[in-house]
This record gives structure tokens, sequence and C-alpha cells, in this order.
């Protein structure tokens, strides 16, 4: 408190509240990283809420013995906010996931495209579906596990990169609108992993030591065709491997079972080493190429979500792009075309096995400027 009694400083979440006046809604995953976040605003006194989404079955699409993951991270989480005494709902969000999520995913694989089901999440349940059920719930902030950054630049919230560069989540967060990100928190984002699992250990949180989820999270073993075939019957059609000459080497068992870049498992050996370089649903053909044929240039991109304070400019814009989430932003070109929500990529240097259906992200520095869905690639 200042020394004018109408004012109150700004709080550790950049709200002029005390702490125990400040709603929190905290989306907890019944991870280690959701789990902090929630113990943390709460010894700083928040008045603290956790969520958790039940977001699928693992019955719907896959076949797996033993217990269900989604259960298991639902009993962690409520455990955790027994252990630091705040309310704990969970909340079925099955049937929104699996219309906006799933089913996405297993038809951008049959359009022959490579999707990132974890930016559709966080675009069209986490921060839509559990925003919307925050702000229901008269929360002031939704906070995550997420590691970003965040400044405050006027009246409005920008997004950086994570001090943790091999934790950095900023890719996945590309479509987060404006209006979300002022409603978000991500109050790990200037920590280290291992710091983390410290202050868990200190709170007594069960979870300090869990496993990080290496995959997504209705793809356990990284068995994507195995859930498209269940998702979408009769997906995996056979087809002609074709090479970039026009000669036909072999037949595939469908094209959802190969992705851009892929060399191993193409079963057609013998002579120099080959690459997928395109996939064609219309035409089923799988066509392959030498490693140079996967050179990329130039992006279009689709549903772009831009975070830059001034408009896009006509003549394009000096940017660092990421076109996979593992890859280190790149020197690049921006532009938008026609006012029409696309945009293009000028690569300075080209980028070997890009595919339709992964992001393009938009940095100036380790400032999130935003990003897009490459629809075509040249």
């Amino acid at each position: 408190m200042t020394n004018n009694t109408d004012h109150i400083d700004l709080n550790s979440l950049g709200i002029a509240k005390a702490p125990a006046d400040t709603r929190v809604v905290v989306a907890m995953s019944g991870g280690v990283d959701s789990s902090v976040v929630a113990a943390m605003l709460k010894e700083e006194g928040y008045d603290v809420i956790g969520i958790t989404l039940q977001l699928y079955d693992h019955g719907i699409a896959v076949q797996k013995k033993g217990a269900c993951c989604a259960g298991q991270d639902i009993h962690d989480a409520r455990r955790v906010a027994e252990a630091i005494n705040i309310p704990h709902y969970v909340l079925d969000y099955e049937s929104r996931f699996q219309d906006s999520v799933m089913s996405e995913f297993a038809d951008s694989y049959i359009r022959g495209e490579t999707p990132i089901p974890c930016v559709r999440c966080n675009q069209e349940v986490k921060f839509k579906d559990l925003l919307e059920t925050a702000r229901d719930l008269d929360a002031d902030v939704l906070a995550t596990g997420h590691y970003v950054q965040q400044e405050k630049s006027g009246d409005h919230w920008e997004m950086y990169r994570a001090v943790d560069d091999n934790r950095d989540q900023s890719y996945f967060l590309f479509a987060t609108t404006q209006e979300q990100l002022d409603f978000l928190r991500f109050p790990l984002g200037s920590m280290e992993k291992d710091d983390v699992r410290k202050l868990a250990e200190k709170y007594g949180l069960q979870v300090a030591h869990k496993p990080d989820s290496q995959d997504i999270c209705f793809v356990p073993g990284g068995n994507y065709a195995s859930v498209i075939e269940r998702l979408r019957p009769g997906a995996s059609e056979a087809g002609d491997i074709v090479h970039v000459n026009g000669d036909i080497l072999g037949r595939h068992k469908g094209i959802i079972h190969y992705t851009i870049g892929q060399r191993k498992g193409l079963g057609i050996g013998g002579g120099d080493p080959l690459y997928v370089v395109k996939l064609d649903p219309d035409m089923k053909q799988v066509i392959v190429g030498p490693k140079e044929a996967l050179e990329i240039s130039r992006l279009t991109l689709k549903e772009v979500n831009w975070l830059g304070h001034q408009a896009l400019p006509e003549g394009g814009l000096n940017i660092t792009v990421k076109v996979r989430s593992t890859s280190a932003p790149v020197p690049a070109v921006l532009s938008p075309l026609n006012g029409t929500g696309h945009a293009e990529i000028k690569l300075q240097t080209p980028e070997q096995g890009i595919s339709p259906g992964q992001a393009a992200v938009f940095y100036q520095n380790d400032r999130l400027l935003g990003g897009g869905w490459i629809s075509k690639s040249a």
C-alpha cells in the first residue's frame, strides 16, 4: 500500500488488488508444473480455484491396458488441491475435445498434413472454453503451468520466450489472442524446470517427481495411425509410392502412415536415400525424392494470429520464425496477403521437411508476434 490510501499497488499478477481479493483459476493438468503454480499462488495469499479438464477417454480412440491416464491425472490434480487446501473441480470437456481437437487431428492427417493437436487444444478448449468458465467464476485471471514469460506494455500484455530455452512453449501458444493473453498468467516462465521440482518438494506435492508427458495425450506410445483408423475407419487406403520424376517405386499402406521428411520404413530399399517430400491424398500417392527436394523457402499461412502493436506492414516485416517446435527461430520476411487473414513467409535460408498442417510462429528477438498454420510450401 502506498501513501495514497485510494491506491493499491499491483500484486504479483499485475492486478490492483490485494492477493486475498484476487480470484485465480488455475488449469491443473495433474502434472508438476500446474501443481506448483497452484501452490505458489495459494502461498502468496490468492483466492485460488483449481480446475481439471477431463478431455478424453482412452477407450474411445485407443486400446490400452491398465489405468486410464486421464483418470490418473485427474486423481493427481485432486490430491494436490487437497494438499494445498483449495477448491477443485473436474469439468467434462470430452465432447468438445473430440470435436475440436481429435477429429481435426484425424482429418488433418487424412488431408496429408502433419497436425499439432496441442496448439488446437490451447486454441479451442483451454484458452476458449476454460477461459470462459474462469470468467463465469468471477476470476480475475486464468493461470497455467506453461513456460512462457509476460510483460505489460501499456494496457496490454506481451508474450516472450521462457528463460529456460529447452522448456519454452511459446510455439504452442501462437494462436493466443490479445484478449486471451490479457486474462492469462504464466508464473513459471522465468524459472528452470529443476527449480520447479524443488518447489514441488518444498510444498510436499506428491507429483514432485512425476515424469513429463512425452506423447500427445490421446496418442500414448505415439501410434498416430491406429488412433486415426479408429476415429476414421477406412482412412488407411493403399496407393502408389512415386518418385518426383514420375516413376512408380512401390505401394504404400495409406498416407496416414507417412510424414514429410520421413526416410525409414518406406519399403523401397536400394539406390540413393529417398525421403517423403509430398503427400497427395487425392491421388493417394506418397511422393519421394532426394534430400534436396525437401528444401522449402516460401510458405503460405492461413488463420494468422497477429500480436504486434501495429498492423503487419504491406511491404513485409523482418522477423525470425520457428517452423517446428524443436527448431531455433530463423530469419525471414513476413508479408500479409491481401487482407485475407493469410500471410506469406520468405525464409532467408531454405528449411527441410516442412509440412502443411504445421505452424510457423513469429518472433522479434524473444517476443512472440503470433503465427499461422502452413497451408502451402514451395
